[in-house]
């Protein structure tokens, strides 16, 4: 059965590269408790009350998506990881929005795993974190793009590592070096380059 449904999604991701807006109709009703998941996850560490929920990010996402027209994706993990790249954007975009409406007073806090914090319980601001990625990004992108499909996505070593066209030892390793690196900066202290 899984591997009929996995056979069922692929010829859909495959349809929507192509231009079949009606195919991407039917994945994302196929994967929507995933997407509905992974919006949950990223909005778990948001402030009660913000404005934006699991429903709106996953429609917003599906959205953003229909308006690229098809984007060739391998199987449904690379879907999911498509998915949580554009929900990652569209959070960012929405705290960056709070942030200016408020001239930066409202700059969401989101916990972070405990091992990036400085001390734990505390938060540091989403935007802070997109920055720091993106920093890492330019020095490791195969290590930023780890870090948003673990922590943006919620894929598991696995999932990550098979978009990633890694072994699970090496994402793992990636994990662990992009998390003490982002700890570094994101505490103030001087991350090494690796």
């Amino acid at each position: 059965m899984a591997k009929r449904e996995g056979a069922d999604l692929t010829a859909l991701l495959d349809a929507w590269k192509d231009g079949d807006q009606g195919a991407l109709d039917r994945l994302v009703a196929a994967v929507y408790p995933e997407l509905r998941r992974i919006a949950r996850g990223q909005l778990r560490r948001r402030r009660p009350g913000d404005s934006l929920g699991s429903v709106g990010l996953a429609n917003e996402a599906y959205l953003r998506l229909v308006g690229t027209g098809g984007i060739a994706c391998q199987n449904r993990v690379h879907f999911l990881a498509l998915c949580a790249q554009v929900m990652r954007r569209i959070v960012v975009d929405h705290a960056r929005e709070q942030a200016s409406a408020k001239r930066g007073g409202g700059v969401t806090k989101v916990p972070i795993d405990e091992a990036l914090l400085p001390a734990p319980g505390h938060g540091v601001g989403l935007l802070d974190l997109d920055e720091a990625l993106e920093r890492l990004g330019r020095i490791d992108p195969r290590k930023s793009r780890l870090v948003e499909l673990r922590y943006f996505g919620g894929l598991t070593i696995d999932e990550a590592a098979e978009v990633l066209e890694v072994s699970p030892g090496t994402a793992k390793r990636d994990w662990l070096l992009a998390k003490a690196w982002l700890l570094a900066e994101l505490s103030g202290a001087e991350p090494t380059s690796r």
